[in-house]
């Protein structure tokens, strides 16, 4: 199909992907239990354009830039690791009623969604490494076969985040109705933010 190789097997790929946890999955939880599922949904935005991003920076060589120059991938990496830890920190040290690291306003859930996503440079080498499993050399279209690939991972990856928010929403009602309960799930998501970041930088 358009130069992908086994499109069901590409598709089946991107879902395990997403189920597998990382910052941009705590980012969309914490922000649908901040702001409801417009937030969420706000957030999946800004999680597809980050991806968008450095999916695009893959096909361009970016990945290969960064293998040449080790010191501007650390240099990244770094910056990335930084702003989770930012988060992270924020969120495990809010005091009950203060606001957090993230707002109500969607247009700031969608920020920081993006920042958590294109922060992240181990992703171009991810997709430098995942395209080519899935490319049919003899029937490879250039621009053609990369778009569909990342039409694909959008629509996948929004309605996985959509479905996300909206049972996460559905939890995060009940979970209002007891402070103490929401303050800790709160702070569990900072300690996996902070842990993320460290684990990023160091590697």
């Amino acid at each position: 199909m358009l130069g992908i190789a086994d499109y069901g097997a590409f598709c089946a790929a991107i879902l395990l992907f997403l189920a597998l946890p990382g910052p941009g999955t705590f980012a969309l939880l914490t922000s649908t239990g901040k702001g409801g599922f417009r937030a969420g949904a706000a957030a999946t935005a800004g999680l597809i354009a980050g991806d968008q991003v450095l999916l695009w920076l893959a096909v361009a060589g970016v990945a290969a830039l960064l293998a040449a120059h080790p010191a501007l991938f650390q240099a990244v990496q770094y910056v990335g690791a930084a702003y989770l830890v930012w988060i992270g920190l924020r969120l495990v040290f809010a005091r009950p009623g203060q606001a957090g690291p993230i707002t109500i306003q969607p247009r700031h859930f969608a920020r920081q969604a993006f920042l958590i996503t294109l922060l992240n440079p181990k992703a171009i080498v991810f997709y430098m490494a995942f395209f080519p499993l899935f490319i049919d050399p003899a029937a490879h279209r250039g621009l053609v076969t990369f778009g569909a690939m990342a039409l694909t991972i959008a629509l996948i990856t929004a309605v996985y985040c959509l479905l996300l928010c909206a049972f996460a929403q559905a939890v995060s009602e009940r979970v209002r109705a007891h402070r103490r309960l929401a303050q800790g799930l709160e702070r569990l998501a900072g300690v996996f933010l902070v842990g993320f970041g460290i684990k990023l930088g160091t590697q």
